[in-house]
């Protein structure tokens, strides 16, 4: 075969053409303001998120600082009302408690006070016996100051209090520090006396507040007043929580075991919130538990009939006895 057959059955190679072919386009980078933008977008997101959480809980922290003033607000305004029903402004007395009430429903005790201030109100007042005119006090500033001087050696606080009232009644100006010094000595010593010897808490805790006003309360008495007022706190819970009320009042009988509010010292107070928490556990099937309130109460006296009922149940419960293992010597044997 020649040369010329072979390659006429062959196709031409057909050259290639400039315009048949596209050349690779570039790829194109996003725009670097556009990464920037994002990232500027996510730090102000992070940051407000940040904000947020502590915009949140500045909130709860100055709500919790209000809560605590609003507390102590409430808890003068009582004392002040107990000081006006005691003096038979049943009316001040009235408003005091319903500001209380209406701003804390369940403060301890406002709801009692109030039905007994309102009891007294509707009581009616015997029209006065006509009496003989009183003798008017014809002493002089320096008379009456040696009655207050000799009041106050004799410890008669209350009596004291009044001849100074008189007295600056009388001349607000007359040796005012000597007698602010007394009014400062007479209110200290008779508050203080309101809570150790009579168990009248709110009213030593008042007294000691106006002596405050003269000058610092010292350690001691300033100490005494800390424990009334936590003396009270925990008489809330008294007989509704027996948990808080043993763990308030261990506080109390700790630092003021003898402090009583006419009725009970703290340590009664503390023992009997033990046998009546121990009485709760008890009742939960809580024994090992129940025999620690137990065992703490019975530390500080005697167990009631209840509490050392429960106590000897909920003993054998948490420490159950042992089964004395059988010596392999104390087997009988069996007769052949």
């Amino acid at each position: 075969m020649s040369i010329s057959e072979h390659t006429g059955n062959t196709q031409p190679v057909q050259p290639i053409k400039e315009d048949d072919t596209q050349p690779l386009k570039p790829v194109k980078r996003a725009p670097r303001w556009r990464s920037i933008l994002l990232s500027i977008v996510g730090v102000v997101i992070l940051l407000g998120l940040g904000g947020l959480g502590g915009y949140q809980r500045g909130i709860a922290i100055r709500v919790d600082e209000q809560r605590k003033q609003i507390n102590s607000q409430l808890m003068e305004q009582f004392q002040y009302a107990l000081v006006d029903e005691q003096f038979g402004r049943y009316d001040s007395a009235r408003q005091r408690l319903e500001y209380i009430i209406k701003n804390d429903p369940s403060f301890p005790g406002a709801q009692t006070e109030l039905a007994n201030v309102l009891v007294k109100m509707t009581i009616p007042t015997s029209t006065p016996t006509p009496t003989l005119t009183p003798t008017p006090d014809l002493r002089g500033e320096d008379a009456m100051f040696a009655t207050i001087q000799q009041l106050i050696t004799a410890g008669d606080w209350q009596n004291a209090l009044t001849e100074l009232d008189q007295l600056r009644k009388r001349d607000p100006a007359y040796k005012t520090s000597q007698v602010d010094g007394m009014y400062y000595f007479a209110l200290r010593n008779y508050g203080v006396d309101l809570i150790l010897k009579q168990g009248n808490l709110e009213g030593g805790i008042y007294e000691l507040t106006l002596a405050e006003r003269f000058a610092p309360l010292d350690r001691d008495a300033a100490g005494l007043r800390e424990g009334a007022r936590a003396y009270i706190n925990a008489s809330s819970e008294y007989g509704t929580n027996w948990q808080r009320s043993t763990y308030l009042f261990s506080q109390v009988a700790s630092a003021w075991p003898s402090l009583w509010d006419g009725t009970m010292t703290a340590s009664q107070r503390y023992q009997f919130s033990l046998m009546r928490y121990g009485d709760v556990l008890f009742g939960q099937k809580r024994y090992c538990d129940a025999v620690e309130q137990y065992q703490t109460a019975q530390s500080l006296g005697n167990l009631d009939q209840q509490a050392a009922k429960n106590f000897n149940q909920a003993y054998q419960e948490c420490y159950p006895p042992t089964e004395t293992p059988t010596s392999e010597f104390d087997i009988i044997s069996p007769t052949p």
